[in-house]
């Protein structure tokens, strides 16, 4: 079989693609239900942007309510990198599965205190201090969580699978937004926006609990990946790998940076801002804001896998720049599209902008793991993964918002979205093809 079997029939040695191949589900399970988790939470406060602003922040003037939550949100981000750092260092130390279980669990219990913190009304400056704590928390926790799930997924995959199975990450990430949105849809739809901004954006924020509860159970069952035990078993595990990565792989970071702009910016533009920007901006009512974000995101959910498997075939870059590009030339149009007032039109426009997003995860998950070596790729991801997110995608909801502000142009969030595409179509056009290349076992 080319493994040496343990009591519960994991390998420690090398498995084959086809051992690999019968793993697989029950990998993406425990890899993806986490990872929903994870952001679950991030779905949900960019889904209730406005309901959060309504109850932490001084009312009377909503422009400026609202961009104090997106700033709350953007604060979140500071702490990605630090606890990138931490756990990068510590999945490449003593593995990947029992950090991203810790990870889970921070993230988790702090989502669930996110629902009972008390309200500006009740306590008032203070209340806004502990939402920026909570949110200080799980941008920690989140620093360990996306760089660990990919490594995970590609390290388990099947040699010509590995655009295929590292795209469910973002399958799951999807998902928690989807779900995030459209339980926000129907609470509103079956019980109305009243109970939503009483009490119901307290109970989504409470189920964090039982979902992490489940999301642990599954990572703790699962054996760390095969890539991990077979350089574990060599005694190639590095004491100190954040130093390798940056003193012998930094070209591979920077790379890996540029990939992460865009990635950055188009899932928050679509996932955070959306919502309220349709509300605040765009003059649609509540639910028809929500129902248009939540058919998005569907939208990417269902292609991200394709165009993970086309970029198996194909190749990482050419997925990759179809998808830059696109962001380039459409989004301006796009937000026009949305601004005639028309649901079809927005439901049009959104899922325009997902196939581009679609084609870009779908590739770039793989490629970004592929740049890195066994033995420091949790920690290389985590440490270029986060940095480019700290400094792009968390302001994106609150710098989108400010252009508006700024110029009075309700589609001046393209030009930061145009951007940020330009930069990574550069790094994309420049890096090297990995798709048909092993992984990579020592740095």
């Amino acid at each position: 079989m080319g493994i040496t079997d343990t009591a519960d029939g994991v390998g420690t040695a090398v498995l084959t693609d086809d051992e690999r191949r019968r793993r697989m589900r029950k990998v993406i399970t425990a890899a993806g239900v986490g990872h929903f988790v994870e952001w679950f939470d991030f779905g949900l406060y960019g889904t209730l942007a406005t309901v959060i602003a309504l109850h932490f922040f001084q009312t009377g003037d909503p422009q400026a309510a609202l961009l104090s939550s997106f700033g709350v949100f953007a604060a979140g981000f500071i702490m990605r990198p630090i606890g990138g750092l931490f756990f990068g260092s510590m999945g490449d130390r003593i593995g990947r599965r029992t950090t991203l279980g810790l990870v889970i669990m921070v993230t988790s219990g702090a989502t669930f205190v996110m629902g009972i913190l008390p309200t500006y009304d009740a306590i008032g400056l203070v209340a806004p201090l502990l939402l920026v704590i909570v949110r200080l928390v799980q941008g920690f926790a989140a620093g360990g969580e996306s760089s660990g799930a990919t490594t995970l997924l590609a390290e388990y995959a099947p040699s010509n699978r590995r655009g295929f199975v590292s795209s469910f990450v973002d399958v799951f990430g999807f998902a928690a937004f989807v779900a995030g949105s459209g339980l926000v849809l129907l609470f509103t739809a079956t019980l109305g926006s009243d109970a939503l901004n009483d009490w119901g954006w307290r109970a989504m924020f409470a189920l964090a609990l039982p979902l992490g509860a489940a999301g642990l159970y599954l990572r703790l069952k699962l054996e760390d990946t095969p890539e991990f035990q077979k350089i574990k078993e060599k005694g190639e595990v590095t004491a100190k790998p954040l130093r390798t990565s940056i003193s012998r792989w930094w070209k591979a970071l920077l790379f890996c940076v540029g990939f992460v702009v865009l990635k950055a910016v188009g899932h928050w533009i679509l996932q955070t801002f959306m919502p309220s920007y349709l509300q605040t901006d765009l003059k649609f009512d509540q639910q028809t804001a929500y129902a248009v974000t939540t058919i998005g995101l569907a939208a990417i959910m269902i292609l991200v896998p394709l165009f993970g498997l086309l970029s198996d075939r194909i190749g990482r870059k050419p997925v990759m720049i179809i998808g830059a590009s696109g962001f380039i030339v459409l989004t301006y149009p796009t937000l026009m599209l949305m601004g005639s007032g028309a649901f079809l039109a927005a439901v049009v426009a959104m899922i325009i902008l997902g196939v581009f997003m679609a084609a870009y995860d779908g590739a770039m998950s793989a490629a970004m793991a592929e740049l890195f070596p066994t033995n420091i790729r949790y920690g290389s991801m985590a440490i270029a993964y986060n940095i480019s997110v700290a400094a792009f995608g968390g302001i994106t909801p609150w710098f989108s918002q400010s252009l508006i502000s700024w110029t009075g142009n309700t589609y001046a969030p393209a030009f930061y979205v145009m951007g940020a595409a330009v930069i990574t179509l550069v790094v994309v056009i420049g890096a090297r093809e990995t798709a048909k290349s092993p992984l990579i076992e020592k740095g």
